[in-house]
């Protein structure tokens, strides 16, 4: 978003404001006022400007004149703070200005195109060779497989920036250079930059290889799922834990066609008819403390799951975050069938 297509001087006259609008090709259509001291003093909309000129007003009216004086913004030391950013959300705010101390804007939060602006760095786990798909891998990295009208890893993508995720990074091996060369454009003005793994590191023993992190929460994730979690309430539930690792999980139910003994040595205590069991398995992705990546080893196979261990060995805080959404790990033939029946009908 250029921030200038939506500001105006408040001395600007009515039709100017108009045109402006009228030039907006995508999105709210809103104007933040300003005076000549660039603070924000109202704003006004296409729907003001008509009630305006229906009340009476004039085309060479001063737009200080029609604006709304009364506003909702953000100050610039909140602009991280999810849960006022999801607060002007339910307050239906399409774009709301974030202003420093002296009122000046200093950047607008896009709510029209984005679901929030999550704080995070995503890293996505892509160098795995997808032997259970073979023969489609053999010449294609799993993450590039299609699924719809796009690729496995395109919908993940896709759908971290659409929550105002800035810092991406994917972890490559298999076939690497098909992803570098996928990622070599901005992908809706986001660089996804790709990090080469010398060897096969694990699930998340990559991770290291990232160079640079801008935020002190990392989403670490498998490339190649389908899923439509909610990550602005994953981070949330995460914050709200003071957690250092959130492990995202998925409900997994058992039921046991049969009636199951109770034995004590050869002696039966007891019957379960029928009995069902709830689990939760991991989904793949996880919420970690920046400083907890410094626990997995430089350049050595390492896994996920080593690492909630040894956080927890280490009396740190790993919480479960319950995924009740959709969620496919495309990881033979069946699932990545189920993946692409399941996306003709999103």
């Amino acid at each position: 978003m250029v921030i200038q297509t939506h500001i105006i001087h408040q001395d600007k006259t009515l039709l100017k404001a108009l045109m402006q609008i009228n030039a907006i090709q995508e999105g709210p259509m809103v104007l933040f006022v300003v005076d000549d001291n660039n603070c924000m003093v109202g704003t006004l909309t296409d729907g003001d400007s008509r009630r305006a000129l229906i009340a009476g007003a004039s085309v060479n009216d001063k737009t200080e004149k029609v604006m709304h004086r009364q506003f909702k913004y953000m100050s610039l030391n909140d602009i991280d703070n999810v849960e006022k950013i999801k607060r002007q959300k339910e307050l239906q705010m399409k774009l709301v200005p974030v202003l420093d101390d002296n009122m000046h804007i200093v950047d607008i939060i896009d709510l029209y195109k984005y679901k929030t602006r999550l704080p995070i760095d995503a890293v996505l786990m892509a160098g795995g060779k997808g032997e259970r798909l073979r023969p489609l891998t053999e010449k294609t990295p799993k993450p590039l497989l299609p699924v719809g009208d796009k690729s496995i890893i395109d919908h993940n993508i896709d759908r971290l920036i659409s929550y105002g995720i800035k810092h991406i990074s994917v972890t490559v091996n298999y076939l690497k250079e098909q992803i570098e060369e996928h990622f070599s454009a901005p992908r809706d003005s986001i660089k996804v930059n790709c990090f080469r793994e010398p060897k096969f590191l694990g699930t998340i023993g990559s991770v290291k290889f990232v160079d640079t992190f801008y935020n002190d929460t990392i989403l670490v994730m498998n490339s190649d799922l389908f899923t439509n979690i909610d990550y602005e309430d994953f981070y949330l539930h995460f914050k709200s834990n003071d957690a250092e690792m959130s492990v995202a999980a998925v409900p997994y139910n058992i039921s046991i066609p049969y009636g199951i003994l109770d034995l004590e040595g050869r002696d039966i205590k007891g019957l379960l008819e029928k009995p069902q069991y709830n689990y939760y398995a991991n989904a793949g992705i996880y919420l970690i403390k920046r400083r907890a990546l410094n626990e997995i080893p430089d350049n050595q196979f390492f896994n996920a799951t080593d690492l909630i261990e040894k956080l927890i060995l280490d009396d740190k805080k790993v919480i479960r975050y319950p995924l009740n959404g959709t969620w496919i790990d495309i990881g033979n033939p069946q699932e990545y069938q189920k993946a692409k029946d399941l996306v003709r009908h999103l």
